[in-house]
């Protein structure tokens, strides 16, 4: 395959651009924030537009209702990306932080100093607020952002990245620092994952088919952000009020992102009681059960090995019920994704040993999965969730998006 010379032109570009801002001090990198966070709003209604063009397409094209709510922005979300690049702003800047330092026998000092990764590839689809979600956070741990967004949300996505440039030129800044493909071919796609010498670590933002082609084409570093399979698993202990409310909350709040609950395991002690309540409650959603399940609850459907290791992104939900927490591991650990996995229990040594044994990003007692999230964590956004675990794991904020460099400081030793 020829290189495309357009995306090398613009991959010189955003090289550029990034040797820049790794010296950009933190206030410079602060006032382009508050700057794009400004501009966001003040384009608001431009953007709404371009997005509206773009959901009416993709509707016509037969996008999944799911698809559509991640590809649909409105105020509300406009203005709560404008929020998180003001967020972003307010974290204490991690380049040039000491992570350790040290003096040897013979003087030298030593130190483990946090640096910019460079440039910072980004393939995404659908989800318009990714734009401005790493873009602000790439900006600010000091490297430039190369996005390709899917061709469904081009439009949008070309607005967003018009409204970071502003932010970036009135704190003088390179517009080059977060550029947008603007061919969003499936050829591009992987000349982009190959970008060697451009492209310091890629994150993918996508289903299977997205993280198949990475495992596949990719020659550049990557961070895989991967399925979100989330399991809660209700203790014989639980409260059963609780266990309700969070598997709610975890299933149906969004059920169109990754942290949602696809699978409920129910301790057989109090699946009698429990059950019915959660037919009650989960009235709008598909459920997909085991044979305890479907003789509890007579409209459930029957689970193929399939659903237990399906990520729905939908108003589906896969339940069984399990003898013990024990048999509750295995099955996460059979069928997890390494995404989160959440336990309700009134039993401390059960949540430790959930906390301990369940081998995902993030494990949580008596909380919806909903909370793996960067914004929730306290990291003002996120470029994605890895559910690998080299380099990064769990949600990627700030300090996953640098690397260390060693600063070693002499008065004239050499080695002997």
């Amino acid at each position: 395959m020829m290189p495309d010379p357009l995306l090398e032109a613009q991959g010189a570009a955003v090289r550029a651009a990034a040797r820049v801002l790794a010296v950009a001090s933190t206030t410079t990198k602060n006032d382009a924030l508050l700057a794009a966070a400004a501009s966001l709003r003040d384009r608001t209604a431009v953007i709404l537009s371009a997005n509206e063009r773009d959901v009416e397409a993709a509707s016509a094209d037969g996008m999944a209702p799911s698809g559509i709510d991640r590809l649909r922005l409105d105020e509300a979300r406009i203005a709560a990306m404008a929020g998180g690049l003001e967020a972003v702003a307010g974290l204490a800047d991690p380049i040039g932080e000491v992570v350790e330092g040290s003096v040897r026998p013979n003087g030298l000092r030593v130190e483990r100093v946090r640096v910019p990764l460079g440039v910072i590839g980004v393939i995404y689809e659908n989800r318009p607020n990714v734009t401005s979600d790493a873009a602000g956070l790439c900006l600010k741990a000091g490297s430039a952002a190369y996005l390709r967004g899917s061709a469904s949300a081009q439009g949008t996505n070309l607005e967003v990245v018009a409204a970071l440039g502003e932010g970036l030129a009135s704190a003088g800044l390179p517009k080059a620092a977060i550029s947008l493909v603007e061919d969003t071919s499936h050829a591009t796609a992987v000349q982009f994952m190959q970008l060697r010498g451009v492209i310091d670590c890629l994150i993918p933002r996508g289903g299977k088919a997205l993280i198949a082609a990475m495992l596949e084409h990719a020659t550049v570093p990557y961070v895989l952000d991967g399925d979100g399979n989330c399991h809660v698993y209700v203790d014989a202990t639980a409260d059963l009020e609780m266990a309700l409310g969070i598997i709610v909350n975890a299933k149906t709040s969004r059920p169109g992102v990754c942290n949602a609950a696809e699978t409920l395991l129910v301790h057989r002690a109090v699946s009698d009681r429990f059950l019915p309540m959660l037919d009650g409650a989960l009235a709008t959603v598909e459920l997909r059960g085991d044979p305890a399940v479907r003789a509890a609850i007579p409209r459930a459907l029957e689970a193929t090995e399939t659903d237990w290791a399906s990520e729905f992104l939908d108003l589906v939900l896969a339940v069984r019920v399990v003898d013990s927490i024990d048999a509750a591991i295995d099955h996460v650990a059979a069928y997890g994704s390494g995404h989160s996995e959440a336990i309700v229990t009134s039993s401390v040594a059960s949540a430790d040993r959930w906390t301990s044994e369940v081998d995902a990003a993030a494990v949580l007692v008596n909380a919806s999965t909903r909370f793996v999230d960067g914004s929730e964590l306290g990291l003002g956004a996120e470029v994605g969730i890895s559910t690998q675990k080299l380099h990064a794991r769990g949600p990627m904020g700030l300090r996953e998006l640098t690397s260390i460099r060693w600063v070693l400081r002499g008065g004239g030793q050499i080695r002997t």
